[in-house]
């Protein structure tokens, strides 16, 4: 007695340190709780323990069976139940300890077992109620998260079949803008073919005529003719490329030579240049050849190098033009490329580049129809045209063009 005395001091005091052990055994969990070194239903588990034996302890001090802290140790597997939803084994063993506890008790206090049996059977039952409840939640908040991913997965392919809705639409108007546009050319086309040519026959018969009778005071007069008759040929220039774009499909049996449609184009667009800078090409060898025909890739060629060649021209301060061909070999078949060290394409002109009528050409020198023209005529044999910015200064034009099948050898 006299070293409990010495060690504990009277009960209030030994009831201090039955509770700082458990504040302190609380405080240890918690740090490896935070540390991750134990699981949620071990630290559930081991916070139940500490919890009942603490109380335990407490109300054996305090009266046993008579303590009015008896009942708590009802509540402990209910607030595990409680807290530590997503696990049953924490509560079953809070539920056991608190068993035991309840039956040690009464054991101690002398309860005879007629009396234990009854009051044990409802503790239990109070504990079933916990882990019935825990395992009702833990499905509820299953289902719950489960309900959850469905109608994630619904609203994303929701929004996915909106974007395929939404692009299936555009390309609908898309593609019925381009039949307007075919059939208003085809019917300019006609319209305007025939009294242009009248006009033309009618102008060259006046210079004709005028030839060597106008005073030279009348130069001017002269002028204004070969001015009218520039005018002309650019209307003549504007209905062919009309002509062509609402004219029908290449026919899919005509094939191109890479090789010599480069070389073709190159002579073409040297003209051009007058001179006053190169094209180069860079060609691997032994290209099969291409679905396109022979006269449409030369004329998607040219119009690419003259894109390059204005494209350079418009660079400030001038420098030599240097545009470059180049074409190459890939699994889908053959891979050209026009690059010119010019200016390169405004970013917000590039979505744009192959749309019909469009052109950041000054008035009266670009139609708007000569890519849109290219990128047709590439569209309807399954090929590909797409435009890009080269990181080290000027624009890059991709060709990407499927190779013949082997069956088929005669070129358009």
């Amino acid at each position: 007695m006299g070293l409990q005395t010495l060690l504990w001091g009277p009960p209030p005091a030994l009831l201090f340190w039955v509770q700082a052990l458990w504040i302190a055994s609380f405080a240890l969990l918690g740090l490896c709780v935070g540390a991750g070194r134990l699981a949620p239903w071990i630290s559930g588990s081991l916070s139940g323990l500490v919890s009942i034996v603490s109380l335990t302890a407490i109300i054996d001090f305090t009266g046993r069976t008579e303590s009015p802290y008896f009942v708590t140790l009802i509540s402990v597997p209910l607030l595990l139940a409680m807290f530590t939803p997503d696990s049953s084994a924490s509560t079953l063993v809070g539920l056991v300890a608190m068993v035991s506890a309840v039956v040690g008790l009464n054991v101690r206090a002398g309860v005879s077992p007629q009396v234990l049996l009854p009051q044990v059977v409802t503790y239990v039952l109070i504990g079933s109620i916990g882990l019935y409840g825990g395992r009702t939640y833990r499905k509820l908040a299953q289902a719950e998260r489960v309900a959850q991913e469905e109608r994630l997965r619904a609203l994303e392919q929701l929004a996915e079949s909106e974007r395929v809705r939404r692009q299936a639409e555009t390309e609908r108007a898309e593609v019925e803008r381009l039949v307007l546009v075919g059939q208003l050319a085809s019917g300019v086309a006609h319209e305007v073919n025939n009294p242009l040519a009248f006009v033309k026959s009618n102008l060259h018969y006046l210079d004709k005529e005028l030839e060597g009778v106008l005073s030279p005071e009348k130069a001017e007069l002269r002028e204004l003719l070969s001015e009218t008759r520039q005018g002309v040929l650019r209307i003549q220039q504007i209905v062919m490329d009309l002509r062509r774009f609402a004219r029908p499909a290449p026919e899919p049996e005509e094939q191109g030579c890479a090789q010599e449609a480069m070389e073709e184009a190159q002579r073409m667009a040297a003209m051009r240049l007058h001179g006053r800078g190169e094209v180069v090409l860079e060609v691997a060898s032994e290209l099969p050849p291409v679905r396109l025909g022979q006269r449409y890739l030369v004329q998607v060629l040219l119009n690419l190098l003259l894109n390059a060649a204005d494209s350079v021209e418009e660079v400030v301060p001038p420098r030599p033009p240097r545009i470059l061909m180049r074409a190459k070999r890939t699994r889908e078949g053959v891979r050209l490329e026009v690059e010119d060290n010019g200016t390169g394409i405004p970013q917000h002109v590039l979505p744009r580049l192959f749309e019909p009528f469009f052109t950041t050409k000054p008035p009266g020198k670009g139609t708007g129809l000569g890519l849109a023209l290219c990128r047709e005529y590439v569209a309807r044999v399954g090929g590909t045209l797409s435009a890009e910015n080269r990181p080290e200064g000027g624009a890059r034009l991709i060709l990407s063009l499927g190779e013949v099948s082997e069956g088929s050898t005669s070129l358009a």
